[in-house]
């Protein structure tokens, strides 16, 4: 994985996780891999899989079993989408919005877009 330098990185790696959850690499009830696994998957120190882990419990997407591991909660997909959600309506889109008006950019054109598409 490329860390990007704009974004620290365990919170690319809660962003994989997310990711992996979405795509259905990791389904509800799913042993989540190690944080050793996944620490040397990427070349990172667990300490920071750890960190993403943490945020990840803390948002109730996944669940620590002691002793087995971690595992994705029931709803984990749900709330992941109305997280995204709600980051992409505060963030994006205004910028979005902006961008548009700076360009010159109608609704028009953005429909005369999808249509050729």
């Amino acid at each position: 994985m490329d860390f990007s330098k704009n974004k620290p990185i365990y919170l690319q790696i809660y962003d994989l996780i997310c990711e992996r959850i979405l795509n259905d690499e990791f389904r509800s009830g799913d042993r989540v891999v190690s944080v050793r696994e996944l620490g040397i998957e990427l070349g990172v120190n667990p300490n920071t899989v750890m960190r993403s882990f943490e945020r990840l419990q803390n948002k109730g997407i996944i669940a620590t079993k002691r002793g087995i591991g971690f595992y994705v909660c029931e709803n984990a997909r749900e709330m992941i989408l109305e997280e995204q959600k709600t980051e992409f309506l505060e963030t994006e889109v205004p910028e979005f919005f902006k961008k548009m008006e700076m360009y010159g950019i109608s609704f028009e054109d953005l429909i005369k877009l999808k249509d050729n598409r």
